[in-house]
């Protein structure tokens, strides 16, 4: 035989919309949480992934990051210059040089490859979100563009105290101090040196110091 089922509770008539309009009033009294942006800027966190700035100083037109982007973001077009022998005698070298370096944003998907390739440190993550336009063909930001986002890059984290000092730093005081040692040999040994004219010694019982 099949087990009888327990007694249902009798429901209240209207208890359900009682309790709605319970939460309605509760939600009513509080404060509204809500930030009207724009007039409220959200609190993001430090390194929010918003756009990329360029450092372009640091680029060398690899095309490391135009290659490994997946979407085909990144456009960069450059030409090479030589440059002339550094010593007497030296090789002229060529180098490249930066003319366009532009990110088309209604493209990229943030993944941050660009960022975690470039050996020399040029890309960045900035916080900066505004950047919408009414048109998609402005979204292709230049590097103009992409250098005024750099500013807004947020400044890396502090190392542990008890960290060592990271190497990239250490060779360049080791530089920084043989530089300022060769320097102050070069003054030194470039300093005229006055002869100094021996005198002759005097006895005290002779007031005219021996001349007759």
């Amino acid at each position: 035989m099949a087990e009888p089922l327990p007694p249902t509770r009798s429901r209240i008539p209207g208890s359900g919309l009682a309790k709605g309009l319970a939460v309605t009033l509760r939600t009513m009294t509080r404060k509204s949480v809500t930030a009207q942006y724009p007039d409220t800027q959200p609190g993001l966190p430090p390194r929010t992934r918003g756009v990329i700035g360029l450092f372009e100083e640091n680029c060398t037109v690899c095309m490391l990051c135009a290659r490994e982007c997946p979407d085909w973001c990144i456009y960069i077009d450059s030409h090479k210059e030589t440059v002339p022998a550094a010593t007497p005698g030296g090789r002229e070298r060529s180098r490249n040089v930066l003319d366009r370096f532009a990110i088309d944003f209604s493209l990229c998907m943030y993944c941050g490859i660009c960022i975690e390739v470039c050996p020399f440190d040029a890309l960045f993550w900035s916080p900066e979100f505004e950047y919408a336009e009414t048109d998609i063909r402005d979204l292709t930001h230049e590097r103009d563009k992409l250098r005024e986002w750099m500013w807004t890059v947020p400044a890396p984290p502090a190392l542990d105290p008890g960290a060592e000092e990271p190497k990239e730093i250490a060779a360049a005081h080791k530089t920084a101090e043989k530089l300022a040692a060769a320097q102050a040999a070069q003054a030194a040994q470039a300093e005229p040196v006055e002869p100094v004219e021996p005198t002759k010694p005097t006895d005290p019982a002779d007031p005219q110091g021996g001349q007759s």
